[in-house]
């Protein structure tokens, strides 16, 4: 009933309806390895304890067996054989019995037998002494480890048995005396039930307690169990979503990537145009006579092929650029030095300062050295750009955090500022104000900063200028 009740009281929180049965498997599981752990513990203590009571017995039969039967006169005892003899068949049974068989029944119980036996060799070769019975107690007290009262029984029916035939055929040999009182057997029986009682109850409180024990470990092992499989469940989702996530980023990249080709076909044509024409010209040119050196357009067509050429090369290095999915790889990139590289970079714009205001002591991130230095380039010079041309201006690069932070990396600009209209759509692919670019440009700047766990904000006021700032996380920002 009290079994019952603690289960029930367990399932509700944890275990559904359906996992009653599952439940109730894991607890007389458990329940059973437990019992399997208490008895092979307690079969090896009984090993070593009959090895040692067989070495006190050898000992107490030579000092103390010959005064116990005879007197004062010492004499060379039979009882030394017995304690040699019989005292080594019960130890050496017991023992290869716990070494064969190891906490099965039939242990236990040669156990408990041998046992109570070896006491009363002990009571028999100290000349049946009162203080020797207590020996008897002691070792159903040790048998109760066992938390099995059957074995108990066995070794109580021992006992009993062991008093009432010794005690007609040989009473000295168990009370002392050639003449023992007709209740001496009886008060030995009642002292015996009431240990018994005792343990009988110690070892129900044990035995109960070691079912809780295993009803709390099933139902927390079970509901360990659940969050495990919820927790797989939820990665498997997660790793679902992220693979839709990415196959959706795909989609849009490649639909992005149609939408330029259409916007590059536009791009590339005028320029392409230019150089078919300053070509034709040129094949024709040859066809003639005259020196080349002489044509003053010469040098200008070259000039013209030349520059358009660059900007179809720089048009298809940005499609390919915003269509190719490089992954990062991380090392340890000192940000003020590789800023001071970007700075170099940038073409140089009269009357506009750049600054470098990184501090030196900033903690060393973990940055794809290529791709975040590209990321610098485009932003400063977006920003060198944003100035209008006659005016003096400033564009500033700043730092903070790091290490245990979230690293902050901001771009300031003092130009125009972005109009609000506009604001929103900077980052999305072919969007652009300019007269020449494809608009990829902040859109691979953002694609570059998510590679890095990051991300890219903007914000801007006409007339005062713009900020833009790039946020990695600490695990990106940690000093190395």
């Amino acid at each position: 009933m009290e079994r019952s009740t603690g289960l029930a009281a367990m399932k509700p929180a944890v275990v559904e309806p359906g996992a009653t049965e599952q439940l109730e498997e894991r607890v007389a599981r458990l329940f059973s390895q437990h019992q399997q752990e208490v008895w092979r513990r307690v079969d090896r203590l009984f090993a070593w304890l009959m090895g040692a009571q067989w070495l006190a017995a050898l000992v107490l039969a030579a000092v103390f067996s010959p005064y116990g039967w005879a007197g004062k006169a010492r004499a060379a005892d039979s009882h030394i054989w017995v304690a040699v003899v019989l005292g080594g068949v019960l130890s050496a049974v017991t023992i290869v019995q716990v070494w064969r068989r190891p906490g099965t029944s039939l242990t236990r119980h040669t156990v408990a037998i041998c046992q109570v036996l070896w006491s009363a060799l002990l009571i028999h070769l100290t000349g049946g002494r009162i203080e020797t019975h207590f020996h008897t107690l002691g070792s159903l007290t040790f048998l109760a480890f066992y938390r099995e009262w059957p074995v108990l029984l066995t070794a109580s029916g021992v006992v009993v048995l062991d008093h009432w035939v010794r005690g007609m055929l040989w009473p000295e040999s168990i009370y002392g005396t050639p003449s023992p009182e007709w209740w001496r057997l009886l008060e030995h029986a009642v002292w015996l039930v009431f240990l018994d009682l005792v343990l009988l109850r110690s070892i129900r409180e044990a035995v109960r307690e070691m079912r809780e024990m295993a009803e709390r470990r099933a139902v927390a092992e079970l509901a360990s169990e659940r969050e495990h499989q919820k927790t797989a469940e939820l990665n498997r989702a997660l790793t679902e979503l992220k693979g839709a996530q990415e196959h959706l980023i795909r989609v849009e990249k490649l639909a992005a990537v149609g939408q330029l080709a259409a916007g590059v076909g536009h791009e590339l044509r005028n320029p392409l145009a230019a150089v078919r024409n300053a070509h034709a010209y040129l094949c024709k040119r040859l066809a003639r006579p005259e020196p080349l050196a002489n044509d003053a357009r010469v040098p200008q067509f070259l000039a013209l092929m030349d520059r358009e050429l660059n900007s179809c090369a720089r048009i298809i290095s940005d499609l390919l650029d915003f269509a190719r999915e490089r992954p990062v790889s991380l090392q340890p990139c000192p940000l003020r030095p590789l800023v001071e590289e970007a700075v170099g970079v940038v073409p140089a714009r009269e009357q506009v300062r750049v600054l470098n205001q990184v501090p030196e002591a900033l903690p060393v991130p973990l940055l794809d050295r290529d791709q975040f230095r590209q990321v610098l380039i485009n932003l400063v010079q977006n920003a060198v750009e944003a100035i209008p041309a006659g005016r003096p201006g400033e564009v500033v690069v700043r730092a903070d955090g790091g290490g245990a932070e979230p690293l902050r990396v901001r771009v300031v600009d003092d130009g125009g500022g972005i109009p609000p209209d506009v604001l929103p759509r900077i980052f999305e692919p072919l969007f652009t104000t300019k007269k020449e670019g494809t608009g990829l440009g902040l859109a691979i700047v953002a694609t570059r900063v998510q590679r890095h766990g990051g991300t890219l904000q903007v914000s801007s006021e006409q007339g005062r200028g713009s900020e833009f700032v790039i946020q990695l996380p600490p695990a990106q920002a940690r000093a190395a």
